[in-house]
């Protein structure tokens, strides 16, 4: 792609501005002159070839353009006759400049905006700019349209016409068309009059769209009162706004594209997603919020960072209230729509714009997600997510997994709700669910040998933090090699009972024989994992089984604040009834003295309570410890039922998710 740019002419009209210098020299803001602002433009689009036609002052604008020192190959024609001729005419003395390529083709002396070119430089057909909403001006162009199309560009026409800018995109075909007839025009000594004169004469023979620009600004500088009216209108978009919301944490070649393209519309505030908008809808954060906010504000052509807390734009919207929202069109359908539907009610509340530009989804970004998703399984990062996650959401929420295909489905099960996303946290990997799916009973009788492997199955195809049921823990000098080897293998929390004794599990409450460990036993056990562990990542939570063997509120309060002096990291409070009371009650006397340890809840029996609501009352982990259990082999039983009763597996099929399905929810990798 080339540009034209049609500087040959006069400027008579503008007085002494154009005494000395060519009228595109002019300068319309500080610092800026109308042809700065053009090669600039280019320069930004990534056009490297300009053939700009000169007349008087031909010196004075070369010298003018190298002292600009822009990236540009400029062949300048210098027309000779620029008295006696029009543009039409310096556009032939170009022509061998100008064959076999697509060209943007302005006149030196048109003002427009940012946006407008980006426009131009984008278009898929060749076009030109019009406007819709301007009045038809009596002596400057206007283009006749029919059938979508423009039939004729010059300024006698005003029926079925839109006012019309000499700003083009004109596709090689196209043009070819058009420079052949100007030179047939020239020729004929037809060298006084518009090119678009012979434009009009072949406009059959090619497609020329009119690009609706509205009330953006794309003026021609005739006059002095021209150059103020511009001058005014620049100031004005100097100060317009423009959002942008980031949730990345690798900034790569199309983030700075969008940008920069953003940029141009105005001054940029980027909103950067808060850790928790992020890790709620994508994934962890390889780098927290501070840092992500630090990278854009060290990019060229950002004006403000501010943190976005939710997905949702509105805070952020109606605090700025930006003329413009810039975002890629990956959200016209999808889960985010609502959420795009969201922010175009809030701009056409105060006259805002939404800008949408395409996608980038080059194969190369989403080998940078999948290595960055590869880096979050990693043990040293995936150990530390737990209490980051907690410190970053307050209420994080883990469900059972058994194997790798049920890590998988902990891993990547998403629901989309009002435009949000919502998935599981992390994983509870339970000796219960463990035992099970071993066909053993839940007495401890899985060693850990085995229970490592089901870790290292999990682990193998998953990123999310892992939470481990460890029992009782176990004699101490054992407990200490299990914490060595969980926290070696990237287990982000132990949770431990305090029972001594053959395991039985907790919902059988009273109903068999359970002995609870002493305050001062299990306190040296908590001691001793501590003592034995590397790093600070890791957490050994202490679940009391006070309210379940019915020793009383008092108990479970007593040896809360014991095992948190001993070092526990946080408290698991455990109950087999529905109603959630006695476990409110906890969480509330809890909280009157410690308001920090992180309390861990198991939510199987009193299952009506919200995450929400766990939150507000200030319980920090929530854990569905046994539900894809429960519902996988009521399932199975199910499919092997059905086909002993028919004696063929047709009738199962229906129970039967496609082996298709199943294939993709399994990395290749």
């Amino acid at each position: 792609m080339k540009a034209l740019i049609l500087n040959s002419g006069l400027g008579s009209r503008m007085g002494v501005l154009t005494a000395e210098h060519p009228k595109c020299m002019t300068e319309i803001a500080y610092g800026e002159t109308i042809l700065s602002r053009q090669l600039k433009m280019l320069v930004e689009a990534g056009i490297e070839d300009v053939v700009m036609t000169t007349g008087a002052f031909s010196e004075v604008l070369a010298d003018y353009c190298r002292s600009l020192e822009l990236p540009l190959r400029i062949n300048y024609v210098y027309n000779s006759s620029y008295r006696e001729t029009n543009y039409i005419y310096s556009i032939y003395c170009a022509r061998e400049y100008l064959a076999d390529d697509d060209i943007v083709l302005m006149h030196g002396d048109l003002v427009f905006e940012n946006s407008v070119f980006d426009l131009i430089v984008s278009s898929r057909v060749s076009c030109m700019t019009v406007s819709s909403t301007l009045q038809l001006p009596e002596k400057d162009f206007k283009a006749v349209i029919q059938d979508g199309i423009i039939r004729k560009v010059g300024i006698d026409f005003f029926e079925n016409a839109m006012a019309a800018q000499p700003l083009y995109l004109l596709k090689q075909d196209d043009w070819k068309q058009w420079l052949n007839e100007i030179s047939v025009f020239c020729e004929h000594g037809n060298v006084n009059c518009y090119a678009e004169n012979a434009f009009n004469k072949i406009s059959g023979q090619c497609s020329v769209y009119p690009l609706d620009i509205k009330n953006l600004l794309c003026s021609e500088i005739d006059n002095s009162v021209d150059l103020d009216i511009v001058s005014s209108r620049l100031k004005e978009l100097a100060s317009r706004t423009v959002y942008m919301c980031f949730s990345t944490d690798m900034v790569h070649s199309g983030h700075i594209a969008i940008i920069k393209r953003a940029a141009r519309l105005g001054r940029l505030i980027i909103g950067v997603l808060s850790d928790e908008a992020v890790a709620s809808y994508k994934r962890f954060p390889l780098l927290p919020y501070s840092e992500r906010k630090v990278i854009f504000e060290n990019i060229t052509g950002v004006y403000k960072v501010i943190e976005q807390m939710t997905l949702s734009y509105r805070e952020n919207l109606e605090y700025y209230h930006p003329d413009f929202v810039v975002h890629g069109d990956d959200w016209v359908k999808g889960f985010q729509k609502p959420v795009r539907d969201e922010v175009i009610s809030i701009l056409a509340g105060y006259g805002g714009r939404l800008v949408e530009f395409p996608y980038a989804n080059d194969e190369k970004y989403v080998s940078m997600e999948s290595r960055a998703r590869a880096d979050l399984a990693l043990p040293d990062v995936r150990r530390a997510r737990l209490k980051k996650m907690i410190a970053m959401k307050g209420t994080v929420n883990a469900i059972e997994a058994h194997s790798g295909i049920t890590g998988l489905i902990a891993e990547k099960t998403v629901v989309y709700q009002n435009g949000e996303a919502h998935q599981f946290d992390a994983m509870w990997i339970s000796s219960l669910c463990d035992s099970t799916s071993k066909g053993k009973p839940d007495i401890e009788l899985v060693d850990m040998t085995s229970r490592y492997r089901t870790i290292d199955d999990i682990m193998e195809v998953t990123t999310k933090p892992i939470i481990f049921d460890g029992d009782t823990g176990g004699l101490t000098e054992h407990f200490v090699y299990t914490v060595r080897t969980l926290e070696r293998m990237g287990v982000s929390m132990v949770i431990i009972e305090d029972k001594t004794g053959l395991k039985k599990n907790s919902l059988f409450g009273t109903e068999v024989p359970q002995t609870q460990d002493s305050i001062e036993n299990f306190s040296a056990k908590i001691q001793a994992g501590k003592r034995a562990q590397k790093t600070r990542d890791f957490m050994i939570c202490a679940r009391i089984e006070s309210l379940i063997l019915e020793q009383g509120m008092e108990d479970a309060l007593a040896r809360a604040y014991a095992f948190t002096h001993a070092g526990a990291d946080a408290i698991m409070i455990h109950s087999r009834k529905k109603d959630p009371s006695e476990i409110f009650e906890f969480v509330e006397k809890f909280r009157a003295k410690d308001a920090i340890t992180p309390i861990v809840v198991v939510p199987t029996s009193f299952n009506s309570v919200t995450e929400e609501e766990f939150k507000a009352r200030g319980v920090n982990v929530i854990i569905y410890a046994n539900q894809l259990t429960r519902t996988g082999f009521p399932a199975m039983q199910n499919a092997a039922r059905t086909i002993l009763e028919h004696h063929r597996a047709k009738e199962c099929d229906e129970m039967c998710m496609p082996i298709q399905n199943i294939i993709t929810l399994i990395p290749e990798e």
